[in-house]
């Protein structure tokens, strides 16, 4: 399957070429990994630097800053054929939301410092918001960047930070005026090599998403240049985070779409071959039914997914919208992944097939990037009017 459909306003020929070269660079290089990664719990250095090469990465990228100079629906064709080949663990998906706070709100010098490097794989990025006690209420962070002379000194701790053992550029959602509430806010930039003070915590044991790194992060009167304030003014931070979580939510609908297309296929190669009762498992109406149901919800979500590209692509998709993507998106997958599941039987419950780690990495799509509760709730303001 593919992301584009011959109803995707927003593809070109340019994106299905795209298309066509990430997957061949998926199949090469990550697909031969997956196992290896997850038993590891993290990805290989090497393969962000791979991923650089072959200019997977810098497909939404001004080219003055390294990248090819196109839209949005670049990032959202590496993001979809990553699913598609039933993989969650490498951490593209942050680099992407990353770059874009810095093509939104970064100064040019910013830019030029820091877009060229993640493009190439060179660096590697986070996104420090969850702390141990604040989840999704981002208003009421602890952590504190107070000013020291032309520095700041960040101090606090982090939590389930995507990239966390691997990012040199992380940018941390600090209170720059604890009395202010969102409007205290700010985004800090943390180049994280030589930063005293900085300190990783242990690689967080998960139920799913194994490859993943995911770590707590710990500050302690780290000193960062005033400079790697992103924005002009300080107290800018919630407005920023807010105009960039459309992105963030549609991409975890783009990465249910491509792991509900991987998952459909694995399933149906598989109960094509399985033999129950003197016949194929594909022959019993009950899978033929569930089959049907599930490619029509994936044939849907298609459609939606392709939509909301279209309206990012100009600037039109608003929260609201990009909430639906996020809760729909992610419902949907877990239910194809259970259905899935129980069609392999017994075999579907053992970790050497892929539809045993797609059901325990799915669950937290439903949780991170605001969980579907407050999707819902987000929802329902937008008719409250």
């Amino acid at each position: 399957m593919s992301l584009i459909t011959k109803t995707s306003g927003w593809a070109q020929d340019e994106h299905q070429m795209f298309a066509d070269s990430v997957g061949r660079f998926y199949d090469d290089e990550l697909v031969p990994n997956i196992e290896a990664w997850n038993e590891a719990g993290m990805v290989d250095r090497a393969f962000w630097t791979k991923a650089g090469q072959a200019g997977l990465m810098g497909g939404a990228i001004a080219e003055e800053f390294g990248g090819s100079g196109g839209g949005i629906g670049f990032d959202s064709i590496a993001v979809y054929e990553q699913g598609a080949r039933g993989d969650s663990g490498w951490g593209y998906s942050i680099q992407s939301i990353v770059m874009h706070y810095l093509v939104s709100f970064a100064t040019e010098e910013q830019k030029a410092r820091w877009l060229p490097k993640l493009v190439s794989g060179e660096m590697v990025a986070a996104i420090a918001m969850t702390e141990p006690g604040t989840g999704s209420d981002l208003q009421a962070v602890r952590t504190t960047a107070e000013k020291d002379g032309n520095s700041y000194r960040l101090n606090g701790a982090k939590t389930f930070i995507t990239n966390g053992h691997t990012a040199d550029l992380i940018i941390v959602v600090a209170k720059t005026d604890k009395g202010a509430g969102a409007k205290g806010v700010s985004l800090i930039a943390l180049e994280t090599e030589g930063a005293e003070g900085f300190r990783r915590g242990r690689n967080l044991k998960k139920l799913g998403m194994k490859a993943n790194d995911t770590a707590e992060l710990f500050f302690e009167d780290v000193k960062v240049p005033m400079t790697n304030l992103l924005g002009a003014e300080e107290g800018q931070g919630f407005y920023q985070l807010m105009k960039q979580l459309p992105w963030e939510r549609l991409l975890i609908a783009l990465t249910a779409l491509g792991v509900i297309d991987f998952a459909i296929a694995e399933t149906v190669k598989y109960v094509q071959e399985r033999k129950a009762f003197g016949s194929r498992v594909m022959d019993f109406q009950n899978t033929r039914f569930k089959l049907a149901e599930m490619k029509t919800k994936a044939e849907l979500l298609r459609s939606f997914v392709n939509d909301c590209i279209s309206r990012l692509e100009v600037g039109e998709l608003d929260a609201a919208t990009a909430s639906m993507a996020k809760y729909w998106g992610s419902q949907t997958q877990n239910e194809v992944v259970h259905e899935c599941l129980q069609l392999f039987g017994g075999y579907g419950y053992m970790m050497e097939y892929p539809i045993a780690r797609l059901y325990a990495d799915s669950r937290v799509q439903m949780i991170y990037g605001g969980t579907n509760e407050i999707m819902k709730e987000l929802i329902a303001r937008s008719l409250d009017v």
